[in-house]
């Protein structure tokens, strides 16, 4: 994927793996370093961010698009897309990159960017690094036997996780 305007760090894996949550332990552990984490997830269902009878779901049924919700505690935009379609991730990065240093992605594994393979043991899903060439890392519960070409880390350590994403990935990046 070219002309990122920062990194961009993937987070593949078969649905049940883990994904979120490692996300959601990795992401304060980040923050801890001193970066801004970004996160972009793709979802495969139609999903309501506004609920049916407040304003701003009546104000996108009545037709505008976009619509901003502001609060003195978030924001969020929600913009209807004329046609259902695929997203594609660069334009979706471009939508907030500017105000992030690194940018997560749960999904999107299709797409050309580096990312960390997910693996349990338990669930005996196929790997896959063997078909991917963008996938530079596999977090796994188990003793793995990987190419040396991918780094080896442990799913059940977040800390060592986010070490790596922010010694190695991050410098490499730059």
């Amino acid at each position: 994927m070219q002309n990122i305007p920062v990194p961009l760090l993937g987070f593949a894996a078969a649905s049940g793996t883990g994904k979120t949550t490692l996300l959601t332990q990795l992401i304060p552990l980040l923050k801890q370093y001193g970066l801004r984490v970004g996160l972009i997830k793709h979802s495969h269902h139609n999903f309501e961010i506004d609920q049916p009878g407040k304003d701003s779901f009546r104000l996108r049924a009545a037709g505008a698009s976009p619509v901003m919700l502001v609060s003195s505690h978030r924001s969020a935009i929600i913009t209807e897309f004329a046609e259902p379609k695929e997203p594609r991730l660069a334009e979706q990065i471009n939508a907030f990159a500017a105000n992030v240093d690194l940018i997560l992605v749960e999904g999107f594994k299709a797409e050309a960017f580096p990312k960390m393979e997910l693996h349990r043991a338990e669930l005996n899903n196929p790997f896959l690094y063997p078909n991917d060439p963008d996938i530079i890392a596999v977090a796994s519960d188990s003793n793995l036997d990987l190419p040396t070409r991918l780094v080896k880390l442990d799913l059940n350590n977040p800390p060592l996780i986010a070490q790596f994403i922010q010694r190695d990935f991050l410098r490499r990046m730059i």
